[in-house]
């Protein structure tokens, strides 16, 4: 008898022992190894080589005691999970059984071992002696060694991440102030954090320093940190509803029985501070125990976070090694050229509407219509990152609303809205606008929260009446590949016990119902309560049908929660209490779906959770520092909230129109607002149902409702810039489409980062009082 065994690459830790075991004449070379061996293995079953692929005491003692069973008793206990229940899913999660002669695919059968082994001791001449075939198999495709979870975390890596955090705050605390809208930016994020430690680890080479290897994990490591820092520059309601609660905001809201003098506060950093930090961080806790179920079991793809791991798994290879390199000169390229730009720019913006930023493109009746482009390389570059009918459909919003819509309204001045009051005012044509908008993202919202709440719900109802069907089948032909063990055993492994999810998440919501009653006299500790206990439910429905469809439903959950607790809080309190608990339930929702993104990720980099939940938990405190000082620094430099300037913060009136919705119902709406505001709702719904029936070569060209409604309220400058940008990614696919896949996440990011980077100098120059010498405006001819 032959005795064989196999060395794996690392899983997680270096294997203690190699399991040797008595491999019957099957595995003989030459014509043995023919037709008889398969009657053989077909009569009797293979032999088998166990493999430990984990590295804990308690695994060491469970492999050898099966090793060690006689063979009648083996054959007793075969390993089937359908058979033996936890047991033998527990023994199957730390043992591979590696059959013999399985060719070059390395698959893993699961389900059978060796019907007679005996006892026997793995010694050197054993493993020198054993069969080549079985020896070389599974080194056929080498694994890649994956080391502790907290390799991943390491100094450079968090500075890294604090650097991408910092810049991607400000571009994204400025598209919120401006717009408000703020594209999906994880894959630039991604781009970044490889560009700036492989450029060190590079930078280090060449002064012939040795540094540790750059691996995806830490790649990985970094992205997470990374997005959890500047998420809570939006999902924390700084151009929302936050601002929702100012002086400024509150005063063109209007005049209206739940829009009363005390329903008003100003921005402060430490208020702020200590609001993001008793809601955030709830988020990271409530799915913690499910991870498993919706990564690994339910297999959900979580696009954006397979996207994302794709990325990054491409960069860590040969040719996106090549590729690395002409993106970092084209970022460095573009980041310079924006950076140079915008500050060119300052020079003429030295009063209202000057400079660039107004430059009438297209004449000055359609500049005073909005219809300019204004050099914005931040628009532009995310117009580059945008899906084009995003594009598209931002475009068609200005058309049909500066165009079309507000031109005739106001030829009704003086019938619909008195011909007195500022066309800033609610009562006025800025009345139409807010309300149409919001219906436009209602109807929208709705359909979409409806969709997918069914999509969830038939979804979960198929994974457990099919949960029999799918071990069964899983019995049958339970092979899976080294990489996929490998995946799975590193996603098991580095997890937070429930225990300690529950409780802190616990804890968190009484810290919580403490704290933001004290900040906020209007809501009550029942309702911050309430919101903790719904959350879970919430989020894993959210992060049920993200995982299906890549939309993340936590800013209509927290609308919902906003009208509920506005109603429910009454005429004086409503309005704040609708837009604290909203933006409350939001960052609860919202954040856990986020967090399921980043373990799909980590899943298909084979990072580990444990180090993917320090590195959100460390960019989560990153953020909730950074975020407030950031917004403060731009509340100080310019007019925000001005629906006449630049700094619009759109989003901050609409939402604080919800809340007063929500408690005085329709009675607060210019006339005829009601009938057009319906209208435009059921219009959004129309054009939802129609993208998901039609074929798709016909939905593709359905305009978005939501992208649509933003221009509505901002203008249609950024629209402009956004075409620009889609019009570039166009060209550049049809001349060279191999050379812009690879490129132009690069290009947008420079071009966003240097003119974002840019707005950080000119707020303090504008705190300093320091004024650009020049103010080019433009005017008719005489």
């Amino acid at each position: 008898m032959h005795t064989a065994a196999v060395e794996l690459p690392h899983i997680c830790f270096p294997p203690f022992v190699i399991l040797s075991t008595q491999v019957r004449e099957a595995t003989k070379a030459g014509s043995e190894h023919g037709s008889r061996e398969k009657q053989h293995r077909r009569r009797k079953g293979p032999g088998a080589v166990v493999v430990l692929v984990a590295g804990r005491p308690g695994d060491r003692q469970e492999a050898a005691a099966a090793a060690s069973k006689p063979p009648k008793e083996l054959r007793a206990s075969r390993l089937r999970p359908g058979r033996d229940g936890a047991r033998s899913r527990r023994l199957l999660r730390r043992l591979a059984l590696v059959l013999p002669a399985r060719g070059k695919e390395q698959r893993v059968g699961m389900d059978v071992v060796a019907p007679e082994m005996e006892k026997h001791e793995a010694a050197e001449g054993d493993m020198e002696s054993s069969d080549p075939a079985l020896a070389a198999g599974p080194r056929e495709h080498e694994l890649e060694p994956v080391g502790r979870w907290q390799d991943d975390l390491t100094v450079r890596g968090m500075v890294a991440a604090l650097l991408i955090g910092c810049i991607y705050t400000v571009i994204v605390m400025r598209m919120s102030l401006t717009t408000g809208l703020v594209p999906t930016l994880n894959v630039s994020a991604a781009l970044l954090s490889f560009l700036a430690l492989r450029g060190w680890t590079s930078l280090l080479d060449r002064f012939g320093i040795v540094s540790r290897p750059f691996t995806p994990q830490e790649n990985t490591i970094v992205q997470t940190c990374g997005v959890a820092c500047y998420t809570i520059a939006f999902a924390g309601g700084f151009g929302s509803t936050l601002l929702g609660l100012n002086k400024k905001t509150y005063e063109l809201a209007g005049d209206s029985v739940a829009n009363g003098p005390g329903s008003c506060k100003e921005p402060g950093i430490g208020w702020m501070t200590a609001f993001l930090f008793s809601c955030c961080f709830g988020g990271l806790l409530t799915l913690i125990p499910l991870r498993q179920v919706l990564v690994v079991d339910y297999k959900l793809t979580y696009p954006s976070g397979t996207a994302t791991a794709v990325l990054i798994n491409g960069f860590h290879t040969t040719q996106g090694d090549k590729n690395s390199k002409k993106q970092i000169r084209g970022f460095l390229k573009y980041f310079g050229g924006s950076f140079i730009w915008s500050f060119f720019q300052w020079f003429y913006t030295g009063g209202d509407a000057c400079g660039f930023v107004q430059f009438p493109t297209f004449g000055l009746k359609a500049w005073k219509q909005t219809f300019f482009f204004d050099f914005s390389m931040t628009y532009v570059g995310a117009g580059m990152i945008c899906p084009h009918i995003v594009n598209v459909s931002t475009l068609l919003g200005v058309i049909l609303s500066y165009g079309i819509l507000y031109p005739l309204i106001s030829k009704n001045k003086g019938d619909w809205y008195p011909a007195t009051v500022k066309e800033s005012s609610m009562k006025s044509l800025y009345g139409y606008k807010a309300f149409i908008c919001i219906a436009l993202i209602l109807g929208d919202g709705l359909y979409q929260f409806i969709k997918i709440i069914s999509i969830t719900f038939k979804g979960m109802y198929r994974q457990f009446s099919r949960k029999y069907i799918n071990n069964r089948a899983k019995n049958m032909d339970n092979t899976v590949s080294l990489e996929d063990m490998q995946r799975d055993e590193v996603f098991k492994r580095g997890h937070l016990p429930a225990w300690m999810a529950y409780s802190g998440y616990a804890v968190l919501s009484v810290v919580a119902a403490i704290t933001t009653p004290i900040m906020f006299r209007q809501v009550k500790w029942y309702y911050i309560v309430i919101a903790y206990v719904v959350a879970p439910m919430l989020g894993f429905a959210n992060s049920y049908g993200t995982g299906l469809t890549d939309i993340n439903m936590g800013y209509n959950y927290g609308k919902i929660g906003l009208f509920v607790f506005a109603g429910w809080a009454g005429r004086d309190n409503g309005v704040v209490a609708g837009l604290v608990t909203g933006t409350c339930v939001k960052k609860l929702v919202l954040i856990s779906a986020d967090l399921m993104h980043d373990f799909k990720t980590g899943y298909l980099t084979k990072t580990s959770p444990r180090s993917m939940m320090v590195a959100q938990a460390i960019g989560t405190v990153m953020g909730c520092i950074l975020a407030p000082l950031t917004f403060m620094l731009f509340y100080k430099a310019f007019d925000i909230g001005n629906p006449d300037g630049y700094w619009k913060a759109p989003y901050a009136l609409i939402y604080r129109n919800m809340a007063i919705l929500g408690v005085e119902g329709f009675l607060v709406l210019p006339k005829y607002c009601l009938a057009l505001s319906g209208g435009f709702f059921a219009f959004a719904a129309l054009l939802s149902i129609a993208r998901d029936v039609m074929p798709h070569r016909y939905s593709k060209y359905v305009p978005i409702p939501m992208a649509m409604a933003v221009p509505f309220l901002v203008g249609g400058s950024f629209a402009i810039d956004m075409c620009v940008g889609s019009l570039v990614v166009f060209v550049w696919n049809k001349i060279n489409k191999k050379e812009a896949g690879f490129m132009v996440p690069a290009v947008a990011s420079g071009l966003i980062c240097g003119d974002g980077i840019w707005t950080f100098p000119s707020s303090i120059l504008a705190i300093a009082k320091i004024k650009p010498p020049i103010c080019m405006q433009f005017t008719p001819a005489p």
